[in-house]
């Protein structure tokens, strides 16, 4: 198998509108714009993995179920377009709050990598030629344990992850408003930059 340049998102407030602890899925919405840049990436051949924390399980405000029921929900709203999320990989964990096995430490909460370590047992992943893309400052950081350029976006938390990386002195790779401005760019630092045969 090829190893294929990869779009890492995260889920809520940058392919989601954000709602704290989504579980419903009469409330899972795409953000304007976003099914229409995934579409442009996947016809570039790039593979969409979405990766994301979901503390909202060992908190008891939903289970692996609902969470597979919102997965589905977003398959259908991308379907329209004619676009797959080729891989789901959550984090239902939390070091200090709800009960065991979840309340615990582990690998795969971002900011750490575990998440990525998951996605590269099931898919052969270009990692020199993969962009990560989220509203986070603990998606970015995740990104950069893997040496992956990012892009924060300006949805859910993305400003407020602006400005308190402003305030430490850190820059993003990129900012844009949305998932869709940041196109242009994932494709110079994925598809474009492919060795020549």
């Amino acid at each position: 198998m090829i190893a294929r340049p990869t779009v890492f998102l995260d889920r809520d407030g940058t392919i989601l509108r954000e709602v704290p602890y989504l579980a419903s899925v009469s409330q899972t919405e795409l953000l304007p714009g976003v099914a229409q840049a995934l579409a442009t990436l996947q016809r570039k051949g790039l593979q969409l993995i979405v990766v994301s924390n979901q503390s909202g399980v060992a908190r008891g405000l939903l289970d692996e179920g609902k969470l597979l029921e919102i997965q589905l929900r977003i398959d259908e709203l991308l379907q329209e377009l004619g676009v797959r999320i080729d891989g789901y990989y959550h984090c239902p964990h939390h070091p200090a709050v709800g009960v065991a096995p979840d309340r615990r430490r582990c690998r795969c909460r971002k900011p750490r990598g575990g998440l990525l370590d998951r996605a590269a047992e099931d898919f052969e992943i270009d990692w020199l030629r993969s962009i990560g893309v989220g509203d986070d400052l603990r998606d970015l950081q995740a990104f950069a344990a893997k040496e992956m350029p990012s892009v924060l976006v300006g949805t859910g938390k993305g400003r407020d992850s602006r400005q308190k990386m402003a305030e430490i002195g850190k820059e993003p790779d990129l900012f844009c408003a949305h998932l869709a401005e940041a196109v242009p760019w994932i494709l110079r630092h994925t598809v474009e930059l492919a060795p020549s045969s």
